[in-house]
């Protein structure tokens, strides 16, 4: 007797909807797809979309609730370990998710440079992974002079390496090994702001040796704001 074949597994609706809406986007463009336009392809109603998805944006990044909640998840059992270090290592759950599918991530990046509504809404989710390792960082640092000055900027400052090197990655369309660039500028952070050996502790105006000599310096004023502080992460490291 033959073996009966076992019917494909169904990938889950969220995933289909997804994959319609990212095909249509490419096909024709954001501003042009809409709602319908999305359940047709998926062959759903619109009831299903919503269920899954608020609006059209949220589509375009399916994955980053998931990896938000590894990343609460991730910090929540860190215990002990190095502050910075820790929402270091928190950061690359980000790029792993977007190294798990290069193709896609290339493309979400392409797109999002193009549709000035998915930069804002990126921008929103950049956010709230800041916000995420901030509140542990303010939970590590407690009382501590400036400890929630510190938890802030330095919750700035990982999530701008981090995507230095993840933008570098995907500006190349996918080239290369994702996690040298990122390692390369959590790096730096880690030398101005960790506790470890040779890291600066938080000195203010410390000097970071940046690699071929180049050195980069960060001055953050007490009281300064904090989109200000973030201006200067970014400008120092090259983020566009």
């Amino acid at each position: 007797m033959t073996e009966a074949r076992r019917p494909a597994k169904k990938a889950p609706m969220r995933e289909v909807l997804a994959e319609a809406a990212f095909q249509l986007f490419l096909e024709r463009g954001f501003e042009q797809t809409t709602v319908d336009d999305i359940v047709a392809r998926a062959g759903v109603g619109r009831r299903s979309f919503f269920r899954y998805f608020p609006s059209k944006e949220d589509a375009v990044f399916p994955d980053h609730e998931r990896c938000l909640a590894d990343m609460t998840g991730f910090l929540a059992d860190a215990g002990d370990a190095e502050p910075v270090q820790a929402v270091s290592d928190a950061a690359r759950l980000v790029l792993r998710m977007y190294a798990a599918n290069p193709e896609f991530s290339v493309q979400r990046y392409r797109l999002t440079r193009e549709v000035p509504g998915l930069r804002t809404y990126e921008l929103s989710v950049v956010r709230r992974y800041e916000q995420t390792l901030a509140g542990y960082l303010r939970d590590r640092y407690g009382e501590a002079d400036d400890g929630a000055l510190r938890a802030e900027v330095i919750a700035a400052s990982v999530v701008a390496a981090h995507n230095n090197g993840l933008r570098t990655w995907l500006r190349s369309g996918g080239e290369g090994d994702p996690e040298a660039a990122v390692d390369h500028a959590l790096g730096m952070v880690r030398r101005v702001w960790g506790s470890g050996p040779g890291a600066g502790a938080g000195t203010r105006g410390a000097a970071v040796p940046a690699g071929d000599g180049d050195v980069v310096v960060m001055v953050a004023a007490k009281g300064a704001p904090m989109w200000r502080v973030v201006q200067q992460i970014e400008a120092a490291i090259g983020q566009d």
